[in-house]
Order: structure tokens, then sequence, then C-alpha cells
């Protein structure tokens, strides 16, 4: 419906499935009443999909039935999703011409934009669900009575006795289907014509690196000029730097900010590419969670931009299918603590369909994720190492105006799944660094490379998100206080990562220490120093120091200082591990001895 393209969705699940969240969140996600009032009827109306369960009464050895569900008839759970009960219907799998004349039946609807529907479709599981599945929680009477249930003998009993075959045409039907069979597994496994392909032919095809500027030659669908938008000519009256002429700071109320910067990025997208699509959470009325979409509402129809339900893993899963299928989608989770809601979409699903297509798929998908602050245990949590340990995403964390835009610029027109973290304290900072501050013009940031935002000769500090603001703060400490000129570089990208600009400067000052929000342990910032170690080993004066999160839960908003790194936490980690400085006081505990006791006890 999105993209315009005609055809229907067919999703062949399990009836244990019925358990699993995110069946019921894709289901409620295609029924949401506003593809009926609020969308425009020439879009086509719901989504055109047919949820077929294949209910064959086992999981893996429980039975749905009377055992590990309790729906007794599963069709029933069409009446909880909306008022047309998603034209649930039973139907005998075992009956080919009741299973086509069903299928038939619901395809009108769905075509109409009448969906979604949902097919009971009953069959069984003659085998186990493994190869070390011996069917041991079932009978043989209880097998057998099904395997003469079964449509290869069933149905051929029917069009034996209705005069449609006879047994001789019924074996001979048999033997060409089983040698067409056999051709098609022997073809399969010929060494020649389907030779084995290297391990390493999966990192090729892991990622597509294909930049694409639209994925449809269509006009894209808009409802104004981009001039005449208000965020724009808002936007356009605002300093592109956070200093006036005189280098002094202006008022955050003036500047293109860092949510500014990405707004123009996702605007220029959506007038080039027709095929890109945003939803999540209230993404239209508000704007998004934190209005980086504001003015955006005024720009686009419903089917470009719209609030999904609170279906984290529907969101994310519904932008896995729409690439899948050529689409570009932009979707937005409100905290990065709600990744845990999409895990399975995110981490088995965008990452690994490009490799398991052998490279034939691609996945232009965006997840935008943002990083809270102030909201405690299950809203502040920094888990952009966790993404970063999955092979198959691409990990981007801008800590800046200008790399906010230059770098969502490129996750916007490349081909594969971006996690783009966002930090909810930059939203409105100015850009500091950037001569001219951020460009009206498109730009993309090189791919993978970090960026030295503050020159130094003594010490490097490598920083991933917000702690760039603490880690330029420390820099300017150690200078004023102690003459420590202190080069700090912001990583910019988790993956991939182009380490050179680390090890040249490491080469030069000899000392490295790494800082982020991110709890200290399994930060990904021990793999960057790990790599630093390896590859300039030499240049070093000492072991690299990580400085992050303490490995608590997130504390209450006032506790904070005592949880995410401070500057004093850098300067005291650098005085205690690589360089000393004279008469310096610590106020906390940087010690190796503290970080093996904290380790003893798992915190």
């Amino acid at each position: 419906r999105i993209n315009r393209k005609p055809g229907i969705v067919i999703a062949n699940i399990g009836d244990a499935s019925m358990g699993c969240g995110p069946v019921w969140e894709a289901m409620m996600l295609s029924a949401m009443e506003q593809y009926r009032t609020l969308w425009a009827k020439d879009v086509g109306g719901a989504p055109p999909i047919l949820f077929n369960f294949v209910n064959n009464f086992y999981g893996m050895g429980g039975q749905t039935f009377g055992e590990t569900m309790g729906f007794d008839i599963l069709a029933r759970a069409g009446a909880g999703v909306n008022p047309q009960m998603m034209h649930a219907e039973r139907v005998d799998g075992y009956n080919p011409l009741a299973v086509a004349d069903a299928i038939e039946r619901k395809k009108k609807l769905l075509l109409a934009g009448e969906g979604p529907v949902l097919l009971d479709t009953i069959t069984y599981r003659i085998s186990g669900h493994s190869p070390s599945d011996a069917s041991s929680y079932r009978t043989k009477d209880e097998i057998g009575m099904w395997e003469q249930a079964d449509a290869l003998v069933s149905f051929a009993d029917r069009l034996i006795k209705a005069g449609v075959i006879d047994d001789a045409e019924l074996t001979a039907m048999k033997e060409r289907v089983a040698s067409k069979i056999e051709r098609a597994l022997r073809l399969a496994i010929d060494p020649e014509l389907s030779p084995h392909a290297p391990g390493s032919f999966i990192g090729e095809v892991m990622f597509s690196n294909t930049p694409t500027d639209r994925m449809d030659d269509r006009e894209p669908e808009v409802l104004l000029p981009l001039e005449e938008n208000p965020r724009v000519e808002q936007i356009a009256r605002k300093s592109r730097s956070a200093f006036d002429d005189d280098g002094k700071p202006l008022s955050k109320m003036k500047v293109t900010a860092y949510r500014d910067a990405l707004f123009e990025a996702v605007i220029h997208r959506f007038y080039e590419d027709p095929t890109l699509a945003a939803w999540g959470e209230e993404n239209r009325d508000w704007g998004g969670a934190f209005a980086v979409y504001r003015g955006l509402t005024e720009a686009l129809p419903y089917h470009r931009l719209f609030n999904s339900s609170i279906s984290e893993g529907a969101i994310v899963g519904a932008g896995v299918g729409y690439a899948l299928s050529g689409g570009r989608a932009l979707v937005e989770l409100m905290y990065c603590d709600f990744m845990g809601r999409a895990g399975d979409e995110i981490f088995n699903q965008a990452a690994k369909w490009q490799s398991m297509s052998a490279g034939v798929l691609t996945m232009p998908l965006v997840v935008r994720v943002s990083v809270g602050s102030k909201y405690g245990a299950q809203h502040s949590q920094d888990w952009s190492s966790l993404v970063a340990h999955i092979p198959g995403l691409k990990v981007m964390f801008p800590a800046t105006p200008y790399d906010a835009k230059g770098m969502l610029n490129l996750a916007l027109r490349g081909t594969d799944p971006v996690i783009f973290f966002e930090s909810q304290r930059l939203y409105d900072i100015g850009e500091e660094f950037h001569p001219g501050g951020v460009p009206t013009e498109y730009y993309e940031i090189p791919e993978g490379m970090p960026d030295v935002k503050r020159e130094g000769t003594d010490v490097t500090i490598v920083t991933v998100g917000a702690t760039l603001y603490v880690a330029l703060e420390a820099a300017k400490e150690l200078e004023a206080t102690y003459g420590v000129s202190v080069e700090v570089i912001d990583a910019r990208f988790l993956n991939p990562l182009d380490v050179t600009p680390i090890v040249d400067s490491v080469a030069k000052t000899g000392k490295l220490l790494l800082a982020s929000d991110a709890c200290e342990r399994g930060s990904f910032l021990h793999n960057i120093a790990s790599q630093i170690t390896q590859v300039a080993f030499d240049e070093l004066d000492g072991p690299p120091v990580v400085v992050g999160s303490r490995n608590w839960i997130t504390p209450a908003v006032e506790l904070e200082p005592e949880f995410f790194p401070q500057k004093e936490w850098i300067i005291d980690a650098l005085h205690e591990r690589l360089l000393p400085l004279p008469g310096h006081v610590v106020t906390t505990e940087q010690t190796t001895s503290s970080l093996v006791e904290r380790y003893k006890a798992g915190v």
C-alpha cells in the first residue's frame, strides 16, 4: 500500500506462534483504524496481509490444543483484533480445493483494502519438530490417523472416486513428481552447478553498500513545496552556528540545533525518494517523540508518515518487511531501552537478511534510537555497544548537529540496516566545531571515519556520543591547570569504524583514554582499545584506559553524576593510570585495583 505496489502478503506461521508477542503486535498494526479513516482513499485501505496460521496442533512437543494454549479454536483470536474479526475462518488444510477457495475469497477482501485476514488452516505435523525429535510425546496411532487424512492420501482418493484420475494416472503422477524432486536435488548438490561458497562470501554480502538516491522513479508524494514548509522557513531564520560573528554563544532558540539538523536530512530524503516512509509512536502529531519530525505533518500524506501502536517489535518488523519489498523505511524507537522489545527484529531479521539471501536482497532501513537521560533505570540506557556486537548492522552515534545531518544523509541514501543513535542531551545544542556551522546544502559524512574535535599533543581521548562534551571540559581543565595538551576524537561510528585517525593520534601522544555513557563492562570502547593496542602497541606508553558508566542499573536523576562519566572521572583516570598530574588530588575511584574489586563484586 505505502509503496504503491500491487499484490498481497501472506504470512505463513504456526499455531504456536499465537503465544508470541510480535505476532499480536503485527496483527494490531495491520488493523489500525487510520487506514480507513485518515489515509487517502486512493492508497487502497488496510495493508493486504493474510495471516495464515498453519494449525498443526504442536509447537515443539507441546500441544497447542488442550495444553499450551487456551483459545480452543484459533480463528476466535480475530475477534479481539478489530470489528471485522479479521474475517477469520477455519479451513481444512488437507482439502486443496477448500484452501484455494478460501484464499481466493480472502484475496478479494485484501485487494479491496478490507484486511487484515486470518485463516486457521487445519493440518498436522507428521514429522518431529527437528531431526532429534523422536515424537515421544505422541502415539503412533495418532500419527497414523493423521497420515490417512493427509491430502496426499485423502485428496487422491477423492479424485479417483470422482473419476478425475485412475490408479495408473495417480502412480504416474507420483513418479513424475518424485523424478522432478530428485532432479532438483541433484542440481542443487552438483559441485559444478552449485559450488559451495567460501566462508568469506558471507562477509562480502553482509552489507550491500550501494547508495541509492531513490528506490523508485515515480514522483514523491508531498503536500506542499519544500521551501514553503513552516519548519524549513523557521530554520532558515536561525544561525547555522552556535556562535555569533564575534564568537559569543547564541541562545539555543536562535541556532540550528541537533534536532533541526536531523529534520533537514529527513525532509530532504522525503522529497527525493518516493518510497521513503516513517512511522513510530507519535510520529505525526507530536513530530516524533522529541520533535525531530515537527514540520513533516504539513508536508506529507498519512501513508508516508504515521503514528503506530506501542509495538516496538512490529514497528521494526514492518520496517524490515517494507525494506525487503523495495521501500525505504525510517522507524523510530522512543527510547534506546525499548530495543529489547524489538530484539529479534533488529538482531535476527534486519541484521541477517542480506547475508541469508546471498546478497540478493537489500535492507534500506534506518532505526532511529533515542538514548535517554534523567529518566531512570528503564529509560536512560546507552545500548550502542550491544548493537555494535551484532554482525550485519551499521551503527552510528553523532554528537554534533553537523555530524547528525551528514550521517543521517548517509544512512538514508544507503541500502543497509542502520541503527542511528541520538542522545536526548544533545537535541538543543548548536554546531560548535565545523567552520560556518551546519551547511544548508546536502552533504554526507565519510562512512566509518572518526573526527578530531580538538587537537592536542600529550593525550588522546576518544569518545562516543554525548560524552564528547564531558571530554572537552576535561581537556580544557587539563590544559589550564596542568599544561596537558589533549586531543579529543569523536568516533561517530561504531560499525564500520576506521581506526586510522586514532592510530595516528596515538603515534603522536602515546596515551589513549576512551569514554562513553555505555556501561564500562562490555563497552565497545574496549574493542577499540584492543584494536589500537594490537596495531599500535609500540606507540603506546601504557595500556589504554576505558571510562564508562558504572556497571549498575541507571539510577534516578539526582544520582546520575555518580553513574555517568564526569570530567573528574576522566582527569582522575588519566592521573592514576596514564599520566601523573603534579599536585592533583583525586576525588573518584579510578585505579586498576578499584576496577578489579568492582569486577569481583559484579558491579
